[in-house]
C-alpha cells in the first residue's frame, strides 16, 4: 500500500474510530452510561474532555511509538516499561475479552431486537465475522476501516438529520433543561480511559507514518474523527434522557421513534458493521503480537499464517461470546468499563505521560525529520 497522506494521517484516526466505536458506543449505551448523568450541558462537557484526553495521548503514544519503531504492543511496553511490560499484555487481554464481550452481547440484543433470534445468534455471527476478516492480515484489515467508515459517517449523519425533523423539539427542552452538570469531569475521564486502549490496538497502522509530525498530526486528528459521531447521537439523546438511561439499546429505542423501519435496519446494519471493524482491531493486534512473536523466534520474516491467525481469534472470541452470555451488555459496561480506566490509567497513561514523554524530550528534533528513516525496512 503506497504511504499517502490519507494512510500516515487519517487512516490512524478512522482505524482508532474503529477501535472505540463498537459495542456500547454504537448502540449508545456507554453515551447514556456516562453522559446523560451530567445532563445535557455536562453531557457535552464530557464529550469535550474525552475528545481532549484522546487527541492528546493518541499524538504522544504515536509518537512515542514511531521513535521506538514499535508496531505491536509488546515492543511498545517493553519500551516503555521495561521488564514491567508483561503488566500491560495481562490488562489488554483482560481488557480484550471485557470489550468483544460487549461487542457480542450487543449483537445478541440487536439479533433479537431486529430479527427475533437467540442472543446467541447475532453473537455467533458477530464472531465468525471477525474470525474471517481478521485472518485475512493487515490490508485486510485496514481496507475494513476505510469503508466501514463511509457507511458510519453516512449513516450517523442521516440519524442527526432525521432526529432534528422528527422530534427536534423534545431535543430543544432537553438541551434547555437546568438541572445540574455535575459528574461530567469523571464520566468524561473515565469514558476516555478505558477507550484509550485503541491507540494502541491500532499501532500496526502506524507503519505507514514517515515523521514524528505524521505521528503528532494522526493523534490529534483522533479524537475529533472518534467522537464525532457520538456528539451527533447524544444530542439526539437528551430528549429521551429519562427512558435512554436505563434502556440496553438506546438506538433501537430512537431508531423507533423515527418510524421508520427501512432505517432502523439500516442504522442496525451500521452497527455490526462498526462492531466488526472494532473487533477486528483488537483480535488483529493480538495476532500481529503473535506474529511477530514466532517471526522472532523462528528467525525469519513470516509469522502466523491464515489459519493459525483463525485459531487464534476463534478461542478469543468463543471465550468473550461466554462472558457476554452469563454477563449481560448493560453489567458489562456499567462495571467492567470502569475497572478498566482504573488499570489502564495505571499501567499505559501514566507511564506514558511521565516517563514517555521524558524519552520524547532526550530524544527531540524537528518534527518533520524521521526515526531512522521512519520505516520498518
Amino acid at each position: 500500500m503506497r504511504d499517502g497522506i490519507f494512510e500516515r494521517i487519517f487512516l490512524p484516526g478512522l482505524a482508532f474510530k474503529a477501535a472505540v466505536i463498537g459495542g456500547g458506543y454504537a448502540t449508545g449505551r456507554e453515551l447514556a452510561s456516562f453522559f446523560l448523568p451530567s445532563g445535557a450541558v455536562g453531557g457535552f462537557k464530557a464529550i469535550a474532555l474525552a475528545t481532549v484526553i484522546w487527541s492528546l495521548v493518541c499524538a504522544l503514544t504515536f509518537a512515542f511509538a514511531f521513535e521506538t519503531r514499535s508496531r505491536d504492543y509488546r515492543t511498545f511496553f517493553k519500551a516503555l516499561l521495561g521488564r514491567g511490560w508483561f503488566a500491560y499484555e495481562v490488562a489488554f487481554l483482560l481488557a480484550l475479552v471485557v470489550i468483544l464481550a460487549v461487542f457480542a452481547a450487543a449483537a445478541g440484543e440487536i439479533g433479537s431486537a431486529l430479527f427475533g433470534l437467540s442472543g446467541y445468534a447475532g453473537a455467533i455471527g458477530l464472531a465468525v465475522a471477525i474470525a474471517i476478516v481478521a485472518s485475512w492480515g493487515n490490508d485486510a484489515v485496514e481496507g475494513l476501516f476505510k469503508y466501514v467508515s463511509i457507511l458510519l459517517y453516512g449513516t450517523y449523519l442521516l440519524f442527526f438529520i432525521f432526529a432534528l425533523l422528527r422530534f427536534g423539539d423534545r431535543i430543544a427542552t432537553g438541551l434547555a433543561d437546568p438541572a445540574p452538570s455535575t459528574g461530567w469531569i469523571v464520566g468524561g475521564t473515565t469514558y476516555a480511559l478505558y477507550n484509550i486502549i485503541g491507540a494502541i490496538v491500532i499501532l500496526p497502522v502506524t507503519r505507514h507514518m514517515r515523521s514524528r509530525r505524521d505521528a503528532v498530526a494522526a493523534g490529534l486528528l483522533c479524537g475529533p474523527l472518534a467522537m464525532l459521531p457520538a456528539a451527533l447521537f447524544f444530542l439526539a439523546m437528551v430528549g429521551f434522557s429519562d427512558t435512554l438511561l436505563v434502556h440496553p439499546l438506546p438506538s433501537d429505542f430512537l431508531l423507533s421513534q423515527l418510524e421508520m423501519p427501512w432505517f432502523r435496519v439500516l442504522f442496525q446494519l451500521m452497527i455490526l458493521a462498526a462492531m466488526l471493524e472494532s473487533g477486528v482491531g483488537g483480535v488483529h493486534a493480538i495476532n500481529e503480537r503473535l506474529s511477530n512473536m514466532v517471526a522472532a523466534r523462528r528467525k525469519r520474516e513470516a509469522g502466523l499464517n491464515q489459519i493459525q491467525r483463525l485459531a487464534s481469534t476463534s478461542f478469543i472470541l468463543l471465550f468473550a461470546v461466554v462472558v457476554a452470555d452469563h454477563v449481560g451488555l448493560v453489567a458489562l459496561i456499567a462495571d467492567g468499563y470502569r475497572w478498566l480506566a482504573y488499570i489502564f490509567l495505571l499501567v499505559y497513561v501514566a507511564p506514558l505521560l511521565s516517563l514517555g514523554a521524558a524519552h520524547l524530550w532526550r530524544t527531540r528534533r524537528p518534527l518533520a525529520h524521521g526515526a531512522n528513516s521512519g520505516t520498518d525496512e
